[in-house]
């Protein structure tokens, strides 16, 4: 039962990776035909802005990959589930806010780079959210240390803590 959910794991991972990387040839390609024929955007700004999808894409890929025996073909490792809340999930996140932006720079200009900055944003957010909750659970500790310290009993036998 565990070899076939692994299966059905690298099954899904290679379909995502797939898709994904068939994802970033269209639009790259289309903002740089859209670039040489059409109309002149920043290619800075492009490549600046499209290194942290490069990067995702890598992480995702080197992650994700399902790894097999070359000589049995025997698959050795699913790799990490693409489909996992958290980190996975932003990444993808990162990679498909990229897509739109370039889209949007090829139609409307280079003022679009702008809804990239949802990205920082985001990660902003989540960050100061996580260090609200690391703030709560010191304050917490810390109160259930001192309260602890006030509930301790003097040291000493049975009778003198009675007498106390």
């Amino acid at each position: 039962m565990a070899q076939k959910a692994r299966k059905d794991r690298a099954k899904a991972n290679a379909t995502a990776l797939q898709t994904l990387h068939i994802g970033a040839l269209i639009v790259n390609s289309f903002f740089v035909l859209w670039n040489l024929l059409l109309k002149r955007r920043s290619l800075w700004l492009y490549v600046l802005f499209s290194i942290p999808s490069v990067i995702c894409e890598y992480i995702l890929e080197s992650t994700g990959r399902p790894k097999y025996d070359p000589s049995t073909n025997a698959l050795k490792t699913a790799g990490e589930d693409l489909s996992a809340p958290g980190l996975t999930e932003y990444m993808f996140d990162v990679i498909w806010v990229t897509w739109a932006s370039v889209i949007l720079v090829a139609f409307f200009g280079n003022w679009a780079w702008l809804l990239w900055s949802v990205v920082p944003a985001y990660g902003l957010y989540k960050g100061f959210g996580l260090m609200g909750a690391a703030r709560g659970m010191a304050a917490m500790n810390q109160a259930q240390q001192q309260q602890g310290a006030g509930d301790a009993q003097p040291a000493g036998n049975r009778k003198q803590r009675r007498a106390a």
